[in-house]
C-alpha cells in the first residue's frame, strides 16, 4: 500500500473507503490488512462496514483472517447501537440456522454469544 493510498483511507469518513480497498485488493494487501483494518474501525461510525468486512472475511478464509474478523466482530458489536448490522451479521458467520444452534454456539464463541444477547435479551438460557 503506497503513502497515497494510506493517506486517502485514513481521511476516510464512514469506512467505505476502507471497505472498497480491502475487497478490491484483498489478494495483494495481507501485509497491510491489520493497518487497513484499524482505519476502517477508526471511520465506522455504526458499524456497517465492519460487519461487512468480517462477513467477507469469513467467506474469504474464515480460519485464515480469524484474528481479523474478530476484530472486526468486536468493533460492529459495539459500533452497531440500532442493531441494523448484526442480524446479517450473525447469519453471514454462523449460517442461517443459527438460532436452532443458538444454545451450542454461545457455549463455544464468545463473539455469537454477546451478539445473540443483545438482539434476543430475553434469551434467559444463554
Amino acid at each position: 500500500m503506497t503513502e497515497d493510498v494510506k493517506k486517502e483511507l485514513a481521511a476516510d469518513t464512514d469506512g467505505l473507503k476502507c471497505y472498497e480497498y480491502l475487497a478490491n485488493n484483498i489478494e495483494t494487501c495481507e501485509n497491510d490488512l491489520n493497518e487497513i483494518i484499524d482505519m476502517l474501525v477508526h471511520a465506522d461510525l455504526k458499524g456497517q462496514f465492519s460487519a461487512s468486512a468480517a462477513r467477507y472475511l469469513n467467506a474469504i478464509d474464515s480460519k485464515r483472517y480469524a484474528a481479523q474478523i474478530d476484530r472486526l466482530v468486536n468493533a460492529a458489536i459495539e459500533l452497531d447501537r440500532e442493531h441494523a448490522y448484526l442480524p446479517s451479521l450473525l447469519q453471514g458467520l454462523y449460517g442461517e440456522d443459527y438460532n436452532d444452534r443458538a444454545e451450542e454456539l454461545s457455549e463455544c464463541d464468545d463473539n455469537f454469544r454477546r451478539i445473540y444477547k443483545r438482539l434476543y435479551p430475553s434469551a434467559t438460557s444463554l
